[in-house]
């Protein structure tokens, strides 16, 4: 998908649904995942997208088009992409594949911003994977986003182990967020009640001729086991002694 004709960007963002950052996680009794039945939110990072998308509007006023969010999940992945809504995002899409919802967009996207990660299962793949179907420029990390839309570039300031790293992307380009790129806004009630009149889709993999059988099949889920409590020594020789106990010895080199 090429990036729009004309030089207004469209930002799509999307968002999972996650088992909410404060519940502490438990396995189901069948131990075939983690129980579901527990408080569900937006996952943080995609949170931090959405503030993001909506920044960039604010910096670039009337040169972002639309914001549109697009959530991978059960019907009630409604009640998070609402949420988005409200906090400015212009449409949202409910369904299965964001690859699939980049190619229906009419209008095309120059910019995909998302979480760098879900909290559920912090594979910290999607954006990677997107890019490299939709042979997209990336830049994973980003702690910083200067979007020139005028000559289709996007520079994004990264963390590293050695310090930030700076890329240039033309656009179009999927970019994953970090927890210092911002802090997102609370929505407001009355963005949250102008968010149930915006646009709103759904649709089923059949609408995109889409196979979504499972292709892994989780075997079992099990807690990790209870640790152990440990110990105080005085000093060196009641060291050496509790490791001679627990059978681990010195080697001589």
């Amino acid at each position: 998908m090429r990036p729009s004709a004309i030089r207004l960007l469209n930002i799509l963002v999307p968002i999972k649904r996650a088992v909410d950052y404060a519940v502490k996680i438990r396995v189901n009794p069948e131990q075939t995942g983690i129980d579901l039945n527990v408080k569900h939110s937006m996952n943080p990072f995609d949170e931090i997208a959405v503030e993001e998308a909506v920044r960039t509007r604010e910096r670039l006023k009337d040169v972002v088009k639309s914001i549109k969010v697009v959530s991978i999940g059960p019907p009630k992945a409604a009640e998070t992409l609402r949420t988005a809504l409200a906090m400015g995002a212009d449409s949202a899409t409910l369904v299965e594949l964001p690859d699939a919802i980049i190619e229906r967009q009419k209008d095309g996207v120059d910019v995909v911003i998302m979480g760098k990660q879900a909290i559920d299962d912090d594979a910290g793949q999607t954006g990677q994977m997107l890019a490299g179907l939709m042979g997209w420029a990336q830049a994973t990390f980003a702690s910083k986003v200067d979007v020139d839309a005028a000559n289709k570039v996007a520079t994004v300031t990264r963390e590293i182990d050695g310090g930030l790293e700076e890329l240039r992307c033309r656009l179009p380009v999927v970019i994953t967020t970090d927890l210092r790129l911002n802090e997102p806004r609370y929505a407001s009630l009355p963005n949250i009640m102008k968010a149930k009149k915006k646009p709103f889709e759904k649709l089923t993999p059949a609408d995109l001729g889409i196979d979504f059988t499972p292709r892994l099949e989780t075997l079992k889920v099990a807690e990790p086991a209870n640790r152990v409590g440990g110990g105080k020594v005085e000093n060196v020789d009641q060291l050496l002694a509790k490791l001679k106990e627990a059978g681990i010895t010195a080697k001589r080199a």
